[in-house]
């Protein structure tokens, strides 16, 4: 397989785990930040706008997954390459805004 395909599969999953959180807050009608909001990241954008960018992302997860390359679910190499770009992008998700929402404070 090309790198490429990998790239695009590390990509789709970081695009997959950004769908997450904002269809997530705006199917349950919560405000949250996205990169529409003012300032960007930082101030919260409406439910709505949150399902139109986590269907977006969800769009773009599908177009990197399943339109480029062979991508399959019972390959280890490709899931993993897809799972390293989800939680490298959760991750990041978490410190960034954790610092809004109390999730960088230590549990007591």
């Amino acid at each position: 397989m090309v790198w490429y395909f990998y790239l695009s599969y590390f990509f789709g999953g970081a695009f997959l785990s950004n769908a997450v959180p904002h269809f997530g807050c705006g199917i349950a009608g919560r405000p949250f930040q996205s990169p529409f909001a003012s300032p960007p990241g930082e101030g919260l954008s409406s439910s709505t706008v949150n399902v139109l960018w986590g269907a977006f992302n969800i769009v773009m997860a599908y177009l990197l997954l399943a339109q480029v390359g062979h991508f399959d679910l019972r390959d280890g190499v490709d899931v993993a390459v897809a799972g390293s770009g989800a939680l490298l992008l959760a991750l990041t998700g978490a410190r960034l805004f954790g610092r809004f929402h109390g999730g960088n404070r230590a549990a007591n």
